[in-house]
């Protein structure tokens, strides 16, 4: 997954993204509450998940998560050091390439310390969930966990645009049954508020990409290098894009580019 990163350039900015994108007029609390009610439904698919996992898991694997899951267990509740131990156990399970699992560690984590860190990590780990996973019960495990993540991460820092493209994309990979538009409806909203916004305009190309819009897809790119000229993924999935419109001199071009400024990373 790709490193987002968005800077405000001004405080006029701020002042416009804070009325257009004020946060919900519910108190917090009572969203938190709303948030939990939706999860309950499925929280014991969290041991299902777990208990299935297991089993597929080598002896010595299943040793190292119980040997954690031993700690956290003899850990008092205001512990600082349980904090660390869900972090060891939210890697060990993102390691034995189960995100869902790591996912939900990381969402323990984030309950406790309500940091917009937390939660961002939470619903990136669920997000690559989403990515890399076809069954639907866990890919709608994932999406709904994702989405709940995002929009703590935006009540707590509402300018941060990168929580708001995050979430748009979780809804572009796993779009609501009666909204299959809302991902992609989400990213041009942002894209009209922020034209010259690059983390937006590669999303929106690389959704362009995966949909075979490629005349889209480069348009969008070229602004973006236009802006960035330096961006490593804009220039990137330009090279990808020309080479599936069969532009070869263009896609040799710009995959020479890119390949010099992965090199300097």
């Amino acid at each position: 997954m790709t490193r987002m990163q968005i800077v405000v350039t001004s405080i006029a900015v701020l002042l416009l993204l804070g009325l257009y994108f004020g946060p919900d007029t519910k108190p917090r609390k009572q969203r938190e509450l709303e948030k939990v009610r939706a999860l309950q439904a499925e929280t014991a698919s969290v041991d299902v998940l777990r208990q299935q996992a297991k089993s597929e898991l080598s002896a010595p694997q299943r040793g190292e998560i119980a040997l954690i899951e031993q700690r956290i267990s003899a850990l008092p509740e205001d512990d600082p050091q349980r904090i660390e131990a869900f972090k060891a156990l939210s890697g060990k399970w993102y390691e034995y390439r189960y995100p869902a699992l790591a996912g939900a560690y990381a969402q323990n984590i984030a309950e406790q310390l309500d940091t917009e860190e937390t939660w961002s990590i939470a619903g990136t780990t669920y997000a690559i969930c989403l990515q890399t996973t076809q069954e639907e019960r866990i890919r709608n495990f994932c999406t709904t966990r994702a989405v709940a993540a995002f929009e703590n991460a935006i009540s707590l820092n509402p300018d941060n645009v990168t929580h708001r493209v995050n979430l748009a994309l979780c809804y572009a990979e796993n779009p609501p049954q009666n909204e299959p538009m809302k991902g992609i409806l989400m990213l041009r909203e942002l894209n009209q508020k922020q034209p010259e916004n690059v983390l937006i305009l590669n999303s929106l190309a690389r959704l362009a990409l995966r949909t075979g819009q490629l005349d889209r897809a480069v348009e969008r790119l070229e602004e973006a290098i236009a802006i960035e000229p330096q961006n490593a993924t804009s220039v990137c999935l330009l090279a990808q894009a020309y080479a599936s419109s069969g532009d070869e001199a263009k896609a040799a071009t710009f995959a020479q580019r890119c390949e010099a400024l992965r090199n300097q990373q």
